[in-house]
């Protein structure tokens, strides 16, 4: 099994973060703070059990933690969502940008009321803050798994899968997604680096529409009787891709790794339906984000990037008792 977490480029990891807080509670006193959680969507295990680390925090620290988000993944549903909780000017907020472009004036809006803005699984702008420079570097933190590394991660696994030979492709959500776009990325970049046996096909964008990605999984197979694997960026993407290969009969000969791992993904890597799954810790990304915003409340300083870790699971691990508590639930 393989598990990486990389805890703050500064050195800002669990003791760190322990000792932090110890001064914040004694600085706080008897103040009491508002933060508001903004998920990428609401009926998102992923976006669920980050709810629930981020509640352990609140509750921990004597928080008023407020959960409100829109049903789908996109800025349209999400910025009518900011600008009521905006509204209700929290003391701080946490944020997943369902676009790292065109959620930038919108959490301007945030910044340019006095509320300190953390984001959280996703990113505005380079997710390169405090810089001084550029129109997208004034939040606080960016709290999240290194998806560059998730991709790179899944490259792996799915290379020793497949024998280290034979095609594969992304296949992904649309561009301009930050978490997405860097799985992507760091897939081909580590495929191309140390597999020279493995092609990679075009990636296949699906608008995270699980039929659609079902319906190019069978027509990327219908043109290359040789694929050998498939890397879903997210796991809509993983599992209708999946569905597709099923349907096209060549289940269990195209390995496919899923991005995200909620409890259904157990019974599917049982099935063999997917073979991998990359799970990330999005409760960690929810309690390191009330805690690095309380923090940020009492007067202590937090590093403009906080990155929390990931354990790979299949066939081999997906009992054990260890893995459970990295399984997202609703």
């Amino acid at each position: 099994m393989e598990r990486r977490s990389v805890l703050g480029g500064v050195g800002f990891g669990l003791v760190g973060a322990a000792s932090l807080l110890a001064t914040s509670r004694a600085q706080a006193q008897d103040k009491s703070f508002t933060v508001a959680l903004v998920p990428g969507l609401t009926t998102d295990a992923f976006y669920i059990t980050m709810h629930r680390g981020a509640q352990a925090a609140a509750k921990a620290l004597g928080v008023k933690l407020v959960f409100q988000g829109a049903p789908a993944f996109n800025p349209v549903e999400q910025v009518p969502v900011l600008d009521a909780v905006i509204a209700r000017r929290p003391d701080a907020l946490l944020i997943a940008p369902t676009d790292k472009v065109q959620l930038i004036e919108p959490l301007r809006g945030a910044f340019n009321a006095g509320i300190p803005v953390i984001t959280v699984d996703t990113y505005i702008g380079t997710g390169v803050y405090q810089t001084g420079s550029g129109n997208a570097d004034f939040p606080l933190s960016y709290i999240a798994s290194n998806n560059t590394l998730g991709g790179q991660m899944a490259a792996r696994a799915l290379a020793k899968a497949i024998g280290g030979k034979g095609k594969v492709y992304v296949s992904n959500v649309q561009p301009g997604v930050s978490t997405t776009d860097e799985r992507q990325e760091g897939f081909i970049s580590e495929m191309k680096k140390d597999y020279p046996g493995i092609t990679v096909l075009n990636t296949q964008f699906n608008d995270d529409d699980a039929n659609k990605a079902a319906s190019q999984a069978q027509s990327v197979l219908a043109r290359n009787s040789d694929l050998a694997g498939i890397f879903g960026a997210n796991l809509f993407s993983a599992m209708g891709a999946a569905n597709g290969i099923q349907q096209g009969g060549s289940a269990g000969k195209v390995k496919v790794v899923a991005f995200d791992a909620p409890q259904t993904i157990i019974g599917n890597i049982k099935s063999g339906l997917i073979d991998i799954a990359i799970a990330q810790h999005p409760a960690e990304i929810g309690w390191f984000g009330v805690a690095a915003a309380y923090a940020h409340l009492t007067g202590q300083s937090i590093p403009p990037a906080i990155a929390t870790g990931f354990t790979v699971i299949d066939k081999s691990n997906v009992d054990d008792a260890d893995i459970q508590k990295f399984i997202y639930t609703s």
